[in-house]
């Protein structure tokens, strides 16, 4: 029995999206779609152990879940072209099921890739879009999507609920946006994918630093991206930048403690991710042009190739940053700038632009720019001035993993020959 629910929640984990998809074209209701979805697992708990796991389970499940469609049309009463639609779609989508060979309706690559636009269709909010894709695409339950985020189960509930509504009364198409809209759609697409990384990566509150399922969700659905649109340069660098990020995963925190960048183990980190990193980027160099995920993920690689901290190639960043910066203005690529500009030698400039910042409306309540600020100026030695920002940033930080280092920090500029 364990073997078999094992077996099952393999299948639910790699195939529900693309099945589920396929469900939502058929029928055109995400509920519909996602309760004969439901059936079609619980189905197979229930019928598995005694007849045995399938040759191909994702196409069993396929198979009974288009099953339980039509039972809940024939149960509804739905209009008869409806029922004969949804019969006709079901007979194509099973038949090669029943042969025994590799199920053909197993490959729909482009109902996945309709379902992740919708998804991410900007009439949605960004929370919206951000619980959608995890729920629909990522495969993830209302509780896990609601502890990863630290959101009363019922509060992401209802995101999905509106989220679904609001896609049926909007009638926003089930559809991938056409070529002269697939620029401006396919950034928002990679934007949420992104936003769902680094929420993993570097959790703004809580007491984790790092949720690696949210990690890992957000690299499957980056992977997701470059298999159904494998010739857009920026998805290729979306991955590359997710995929050296979270290569240091294990060297990020010692003994229950923060380790920086410059202090990590390196030994500790995963040079499988940095080799396809490595090789991602340069795939999506060849390609073109140049992004802002691209640029990001240059600098990432500049950082996995130093074997040593002083081996950093800094100049080489800052000017990459300044492209960033050029391309893709933000006040937080600015930051990493400044932050770059002081490392590679240019530090008075690089804290001169971090004050800049920092007298601005964007960032001043930013806690990575005072820890930022901060570390300069303990690397001058200018001790009294890194406790006033160490001060400030506690006062703005909210993840306690976060709170602690910078603790530590300013214990250490507070009696720095100790």
């Amino acid at each position: 029995m364990r073997d078999v629910c094992a077996a099952a929640e393999s299948v639910f984990r790699r195939e529900s999206g693309r099945i589920l998809a396929s469900l939502i074209r058929i029928s055109g209701s995400f509920d519909r779609a996602e309760e004969a979805l439901q059936e079609a697992f619980a189905s197979a708990l229930a019928s598995w152990p005694q007849k045995g796991t399938p040759q191909n389970p994702a196409a069993w499940i396929m198979t009974a879940a288009h099953r339980k469609l039509i039972d809940a049309a024939r149960r509804e009463q739905t209009r008869i072209e409806k029922h004969d639609s949804l019969r006709y779609e079901t007979e194509i989508a099973c038949a090669p099921c029943h042969s025994g060979a590799e199920s053909a309706a197993m490959h729909f690559p482009d109902d996945r890739l309709r379902l992740i636009f919708t998804c991410c269709h900007p009439a949605l909010s960004l929370e919206a879009r951000i619980a959608l894709t995890l729920r629909m695409l990522g495969g993830l339950s209302t509780p896990q999507i609601a502890k990863a985020f630290l959101l009363p189960e019922a509060t992401l509930a209802q995101r999905l609920v509106r989220a679904k509504r609001k896609i049926q009364e909007a009638r926003i198409p089930y559809e991938t946006p056409p070529p002269e809209r697939l620029p401006e759609r396919l950034a928002a697409v990679q934007a949420v994918i992104y936003l769902i990384f680094n929420e993993g990566y570097a959790a703004a509150s809580g007491t984790e630093l790092v949720r690696h399922e949210l990690c890992g969700e957000a690299i499957r659905l980056g992977r997701l991206l470059c298999q159904l649109l494998p010739h857009q340069a920026e998805n290729l660098g979306l991955l590359a930048l997710m995929l050296l990020q979270h290569s240091r995963r294990d060297a990020r925190m010692a003994q229950g403690e923060l380790v920086t960048l410059e202090e990590q183990d390196r030994s500790l980190w995963d040079r499988s991710a940095i080799v396809e990193g490595l090789g991602l980027l340069e795939a999506a160099l060849r390609l073109g042009p140049v992004g802002p995920y691209q640029l990001q993920a240059a600098i990432a690689a500049l950082h996995a190739q130093a074997s040593k901290p002083e081996q950093t190639d800094w100049v080489q960043i800052a000017a990459l940053y300044e492209k960033l910066a050029n391309l893709h203005p933000s006040p937080v690529v600015s930051l990493n700038h400044a932050v770059a500009l002081a490392m590679s030698g240019r530090m008075e400039e690089g804290l001169r632009r971090i004050d800049e910042l920092a007298r601005g409306d964007a960032l001043n309540r930013y806690h990575l720019l005072y820890a930022a600020r901060a570390d300069l100026l303990r690397r001058l030695r200018r001790y009294e001035e890194a406790a006033d920002a160490y001060r400030r940033a506690l006062e703005l930080a909210g993840n306690h993993i976060e709170i602690a280092f910078l603790k530590r920090r300013l214990r250490q500029v507070l009696t720095p020959g100790a």
